[in-house]
């Protein structure tokens, strides 16, 4: 198990390319987290990496940068239809909020472009624009790049065009393997080339997160990245900088007690989590009849088309 530390980014082994860095000062971002410190090396040193980190440790930076300086360091620079990288999340939201941090370093790039492939509108959308932009990175869900292997008949022979790929990235592969993906990422897998480095990202370290290290890494160093103070055989998944309050009431008084919360809290951003999408459109339009002058948004997986823009929408809110 590697050891990890922090530091500034000119401290590490292997120096960043001047576009990495000036996207970096741009973000604000002036040291590196353990879990970046830790796997931007190995990364570069032609490494698989299993990282089990706790949301918000700042992974996200700890592929997309080394990513980036693989491709740059690549002997033959990337064709339009050549994919060099791909980056695999469970959910659209967090495939949508990858390549928004993706888009902050390529555009110092313009060598390389990225495409997002997620759900939610017509996969044909997704093969013009591969066809007309090309994509040397893609961020994907599962679904739709599983989809998007098959629609060879359509003019996008995508099994081609990854035969070039150097770094496959599994973000929250717990979740991945969760949500019920397991046999698409196989099939996924079977397209990409073994000659790879891939980095495999969890949360929590499952016995079928444990089955895909063995499946796709070869040889994997791993890394477990822990809260300051936090002892190892302790399971906190989140960090400890973040705060959580709760209230116990009775059954029947919970959803009174959330509608007086929120009424005192207008000016605030809120996400209220529901057991199923039945519940989610029921009390949605319940809270709007209830809470005057605020803006009630529903969203859940059944959502095709309006998914997407609801997300961004709610983003765009000022709170």
């Amino acid at each position: 198990m590697e050891a990890v530390t922090e530091g500034s980014w000119e401290s590490l082994p292997v120096a960043l390319s001047p576009g990495v860095l000036q996207a970096l000062r741009e973000l604000g971002f002036a040291r590196m987290t353990p879990v970046q410190s830790a796997t931007i090396p190995l990364f570069m040193n032609n490494k698989d990496v299993a990282a089990e980190a706790v949301t918000g440790s700042g992974k996200t930076l700890g592929f997309v940068i080394p990513i980036l300086e693989i491709l740059l360091r690549r002997e033959e620079k990337l064709k339009k239809m050549q994919v060099g990288a791909i980056i695999i999340t469970p959910t659209r939201e967090l495939a949508i909020q990858i390549d928004e941090v993706l888009s902050h370093f390529t555009k110092h790039f313009p060598r390389f472009s990225q495409i997002l492939l997620i759900g939610g509108r017509n996969p044909m959308e997704d093969v013009e624009k591969f066809k007309e932009h090309g994509g040397n990175i893609i961020v994907a869900t599962p679904g739709r790049l599983e989809d998007l292997f098959r629609r060879k008949a359509d003019g996008l022979d995508l099994a081609s065009c990854v035969k070039s790929l150097d770094v496959l990235v599994l973000d929250e592969a717990d979740r991945l393997l969760d949500m019920g993906f397991e046999a698409s990422l196989n099939t996924i897998l079977d397209f990409l080339p073994k000659q790879r480095r891939t980095g495999l990202f969890s949360a929590t370290q499952t016995q079928e997160v444990e089955n895909l290290v063995r499946a796709g890494l070869r040889n994997p160093v791993r890394i477990s990245v822990k809260e300051k103070g936090v002892a190892a055989s302790n399971t906190q998944k989140t960090p400890t900088r973040l705060e959580n309050y709760y209230m116990i009431c009775k059954a029947d008084e919970k959803f009174n007690q959330l509608v007086h919360f929120l009424r005192q809290h207008k000016q605030e951003k809120h996400l209220v989590f529901f057991s199923t999408c039945a519940c989610v459109e029921y009390y949605g339009k319940a809270l709007e009849s209830l809470i005057k002058q605020v803006k009630i948004m529903s969203i859940h997986g059944k959502m095709k088309h309006k998914r997407n823009k609801i997300f961004t929408e709610f983003r765009k809110l000022p709170g």
